[in-house]
């Protein structure tokens, strides 16, 4: 398990490769995915300085808050609602450039302005959501969706 995160500089890109082996070396050997899942959005909050980061886990029919860096926010969000959910329900990534242009956009912060939603899919159901959310617009692209993909395949596979 590594003890300290290394912040790199870099492109977008670089970041994500240096950051990936680091993710890997915390989740190494830990099998209690909350402590994993606090990890991994320290150190993503930690190396790009996202507005908020956090998981959401599907219960019933709805996601519920679960570990995360940044201000508070909304506890359940239900299935097929605001990108989250969407994301939850379509099964697949979205990249939504300006939340207000989104329909039914769930707004937990006024602050929150572009967002990147990824389903975490394990024996090929999704169990819940990673979302990242900037205040800036258009934040989120392509190199984004490959390496938090990444990512949560490191996750599931713990």
């Amino acid at each position: 398990m590594a003890e300290d995160l290394h912040i790199s500089l870099g492109t977008k890109e670089q970041q994500y490769q240096a950051l990936l082996p680091q993710i890997k070396g915390l989740l190494t050997g830990e099998t209690n995915a909350v402590a994993n899942m606090a990890n991994i959005c320290a150190a993503l909050k930690e190396q790009f300085n996202f507005f908020w980061v956090g998981f959401y886990l599907v219960e019933n029919n709805e996601l519920v808050l679960g570990p995360f860096q940044g201000p508070v926010a909304c506890t359940r969000i239900a299935y097929n609602r605001g990108v989250c959910g969407s994301a939850w329900a379509q099964q697949e990534t979205l990249i939504v450039p300006n939340v207000e242009e989104f329909p039914g956009h769930i707004a937990c912060s006024s602050l929150s302005k572009s967002e990147i939603v990824i389903p975490i899919i394990k024996d090929g159901k999704c169990i819940g959501v990673l979302d990242v959310d900037s205040q800036e617009l258009d934040s989120f692209d392509l190199i984004d969706k490959k390496y938090l993909i990444a990512i949560l395949e490191v996750f599931t596979s713990q």
